[in-house]
């Protein structure tokens, strides 16, 4: 198997007339996605789409998925856009991709304008009534190793940076994470993430491979729980891979208490440190599920390790990020390089084997930085992702995820993890959520949370958990923290608040 395509194939061979994709709106067959993949195809192979860029601006849903797939068959790799997003970063990312053809729905026409592309634009149900061309030629000449995707994060030069995934590493992490989970066809996956963020692989990519529907949720869902809750039971949906904030979204507001999910019997999330708390919550409505904590950035194609719970955690607990997935090498390097393998030792997280990304599109010196020879092997060429997370393994053995480098920090002599921190945190009741930053200016720790408990009180309560020294110096209590459109706590919109 060298293209994703095979996925889509097999699927329409085998359950042609069983829906892959729903949205709030509309479904397609496997059969009638693989025939309107071609006809997208057959249009996009008139502009220089072979190993080429393709930006799509259009909100996730049944058609966005014709014209990925499209996009594959015309030898090209799609790379997703949000019009929520500022126009100068839409315009950075134009820049550095510098595309000849982007696909846009019919409802960001308007938005075309404010963009600064000099390519040929086209709208989506333009390619409806087209005639599908041969496209063997296309397909005999792909390999595994061309890029399927761009996904941009943020850069820590204030640019984009384009994580670039080949066919290869998708499948290989594909058929691993769906065996591991014994996802199948009889499988509804409720797709909370946006599609330009790598959770949403694992949706996209499990339903094409073993023939599960693929439940597309709206977005706007999201502020309403009561009606999310509904769509997850009128769909049926059986698993929930979603980050973590969306999860904490149903807890906060008790929507469990207004109705349980019935079909649902494998939790999975990921992007952030995930609350005992909440977890706890969302284990008592669903005591028979799977609950798995994955791990791993979007530079090693969705993620490197799991814990699939076994037992209790209390809140304050940390939670191990576990093992690493089959044919992945995780590893925990020291500040010279050195291999740590003693129980509660720190390290920076790395990893190696087929899942690693290609590097970043059109940006070799961050590619170098981050992708680059590991340290422990003078033999031959062998490429290890440095995460910049850091990580030890407790006294079961099992890694556990601590914080960012760059959440590690000099106060008052100390160095101090914030992660943890953040972790004594979660032990108090009346405590929702919350994040802590360090105001270097002020040489201070600032506390941002959500929730009941006075910021007196609150100090009193962390003073039983942590020593002086990690005490956050300020509190600030929020209606409710900031979140990214991935959902996770948004950091840099907190930072202005300092």
């Amino acid at each position: 198997m060298k293209s994703i395509l095979d996925y889509l194939e097999r699927s329409a061979e085998r359950f042609p007339d069983k829906t892959a994709f729903a949205d709030e709106n509309k479904e397609i067959t496997f059969s009638q996605l693989k025939e309107r993949a071609q006809r997208a195809a057959s249009v996009l192979t008139a502009y220089n789409c072979v190993r080429r860029p393709v930006p799509v601006l259009m909100e996730k849903g049944v058609d966005t998925i014709c014209v990925m797939m499209g996009i594959v068959y015309a030898g090209g790799f799609y790379v997703m856009l949000d019009s929520s997003q500022p126009v100068e970063r839409l315009n950075q990312i134009l820049k550095t991709l510098q595309a000849d053809v982007m696909v846009v729905s019919k409802e960001n026409a308007d938005f075309v304008p404010k963009l600064s592309f000099d390519g040929t634009v086209l709208e989506e149900d333009s390619f409806d009534d087209a005639a599908v061309r041969p496209l063997e030629q296309i397909r005999s000449g792909m390999k595994d190793t061309d890029p399927l995707y761009v996904l941009f994060t943020s850069g820590s030069t204030g640019v984009p940076k384009g994580v670039v995934v080949c066919h290869r590493s998708v499948i290989d992490f594909i058929n691993v994470f769906t065996d591991a989970f014994s996802i199948t066809r009889d499988d509804v996956l409720g797709n909370q993430a946006p599609w330009d963020f790598d959770v949403s692989v694992k949706d996209i990519y499990s339903g094409l491979c073993t023939g599960a529907c693929v439940q597309i949720i709206p977005r706007k869902l999201f502020s309403f729980p009561m009606l999310l809750l509904d769509f997850l039971e009128e769909r049926k949906v059986t698993n929930l891979t979603w980050a973590v904030s969306a999860l904490v979204i149903v807890s906060i507001m008790n929507g469990l208490e207004y109705k349980v999910p019935a079909c649902i019997r494998r939790v999975m999330f990921s992007g952030e440190t995930m609350p005992i708390r909440h977890l706890n919550y969302w284990r008592r409505y669903y005591p028979e599920a799977r609950f798995v904590n994955l791990y791993g950035p979007t530079e090693i194609t969705c993620n490197c390790t799991y814990y699939e719970l076994d037992r209790e955690f209390e809140a304050g607990d940390m939670l191990p990020i576990g093992r690493a997935f089959d044919n992945e090498t995780v590893l925990l390097l020291d500040e010279n390089d050195r291999l740590v393998t003693d129980q509660g030792v720190s390290g920076e997280i790395c990893v190696a084997g087929t899942a690693l990304a290609l590097g970043y599109y059109r940006n070799p010196e961050q590619t170098a930085k981050a992708f680059v020879q590991n340290p422990l092997n003078d033999c031959y060429p062998e490429l290890i992702y440095r995460t910049g997370d850091l990580g030890y393994y407790n006294e079961n053995g099992e890694l556990c995820f601590t914080s960012r480098k760059d959440f590690q920090i000099k106060h008052m002599g100390h160095r101090i993890e914030l992660g943890e921190i953040e972790s004594a945190l979660d032990k108090v009741e009346q405590v929702q959520r919350s994040c802590c930053l360090f105001d270097q200016n002020k040489n201070k720790i600032v506390c941002f949370y959500q929730g009941s408990i006075d910021k007196g009180e609150l100090r009193r309560t962390l003073e039983q958990y942590l020593p002086a020294f990690m005490i956050p110096n300020r509190f600030k209590v929020l209606d409710a923290l900031p979140m990214t459109k991935n959902g996770k706590i948004n950091r840099t919109a907190l930072k202005e608040l300092l």
